[in-house]
């Protein structure tokens, strides 16, 4: 097995923040939570060389890190991009003589993956849209990463770029259902439907994770809503979202470590706050000793998570500790069941198992390491052998 050079994030990369263009942002509501995030990632790839470069390459462990999408499963990742591919971006606009101009392009002009390789394209048009730093907004690629709702981060979106004013102004309630990528359908039409099951989740969810507080207000139109608009203001918490856990965890040699490693920084002061250095720094020894790992984040993921031991050590503890061996094949087990499952199932599967989840520490696991969560371990076996009672994999001692 050849061994790959370690995942580093470098050049644009390496910012918080990419640059969006409003009209991007207007005509991406219907793209999927995960097309959304990706969407976000490859244009911050491409953004220093839009519109200078005809096509864009970045590690596809790289975009999977940075979307938070922890999966061997490479058929949701050729999902998600031919989504982008498929998906029209239209923009409406002034140009710089304040003549109106209007387009329609692909989000996508091409994708493909080759050796372990994501490249792809923007047509020459929407590259130049995309490029404007004059209709940019900042979206924060921290904050998004936390939003388990494609509805949440559309709306995140399109309020963030008008937090210095206050207001997004009032949309028609057609305009917003198409920001929110529902209007193609009848049952959204109803404005009771509208908020109950889009407007309120997706404040819930903006208030709850992102770096602003949205408040809506509606008028009406005789005694039908009409139109909606979003109060915003920053939320004083949620510095939270780029936190400092006290500088001393990014001053350790362990997170320098992980950053070399190519782990986020969120993600790295998980690690170290809830195993300490010391074990952590012992992964990341014991992944360093396996020539021939592929990918060292995702293994050394997999090892915190799992308790990986050195061969000394494992050798005699595993073989004789009968709950490791059997924690060890049920994690195996429900892997191979995720994997039989199909996109759509896989996430309502996981919808589902959060629903569940009440303590934000165990739902920020969960989050995070989805099904290899080990402060869910339990949970996750219960829930698979309800799902799958006959399986005997999981069946016993649970």
């Amino acid at each position: 097995m050849e061994q790959q050079d370690r995942t580093r994030l470098t050049g644009a990369l390496k910012r918080e923040s990419v640059k969006k263009n409003v009209a991007a942002i207007h005509v991406s509501g219907k793209l999927s939570l995960l097309q959304r995030k990706l969407s976000n990632v490859l244009l911050l790839n491409a953004y220093d060389t839009l519109t200078s470069q005809s096509s864009h390459r970045i590690d596809a462990q790289t975009l999977c890190l940075m979307i938070g999408y922890n999966s061997n499963d490479i058929d949701t990742l050729k999902a998600a991009l031919r989504g982008l591919a498929e998906t029209v971006a239209e923009w409406d606009m002034l140009d710089e003589a304040g003549r109106q101009e209007w387009g329609v392009s692909a989000l996508l002009s091409y994708a493909k993956l080759k050796g372990g390789v994501c490249e792809y394209a923007y047509s020459p048009a929407l590259a130049e849209k995309l490029h404007d730093p004059k209709v940019f907004a900042l979206i924060n690629l921290n904050i998004q990463r936390q939003f388990t709702g494609g509805h949440a981060l559309a709306l995140y979106e399109n309020c963030f770029r008008f937090v210095k004013t206050g207001s997004t102004g009032w949309w028609s309630l057609d305009i917003f259902r198409r920001l929110m990528g529902v209007d193609g359908s009848e049952y959204y039409q109803s404005f009771k439907h509208l908020n109950a099951k889009v407007i309120k989740p997706a404040v819930a969810e903006v208030n709850k994770v992102s770096d602003i507080i949205v408040t809506p207000e509606t008028r009406k139109m005789g005694r039908a809503v009409s139109d909606i608009r979003f109060l915003i203001r920053r939320n004083p918490q949620l510095a939270i979202l780029n936190i400092d856990d006290g500088e001393g965890t990014r001053t350790s040699r362990t997170y320098a470590r992980l950053m070399e490693l190519g782990v986020s920084d969120r993600l790295a002061r998980q690690w170290i706050s809830e195993h300490g250095e010391d074990y952590v720094a012992g992964k990341i020894d014991y992944v360093a000793g396996q020539p021939e790992v592929r990918s060292p984040a995702k293994y050394l993921s997999r090892a915190i998570s799992e308790d990986y031991l050195p061969a000394d050590k494992s050798a005699s503890q595993r073989s004789n500790d009968p709950a490791i061996k059997d924690r060890v094949a049920k994690l195996k087990r429900v892997q191979s069941l995720v994997q039989s499952r199909s996109p759509t199932q896989r996430d309502a599967d996981k919808r589902l198992f959060m629903s569940q989840l009440t303590d934000p520490a165990r739902r920020l696991d969960f989050e995070k390491h989805g099904w290899m969560s080990a402060l869910n371990a339990d949970a996750i076996f219960s829930f698979w052998a309800e799902l799958v009672p006959d399986d005997e994999a999981l069946g016993a001692g649970v």
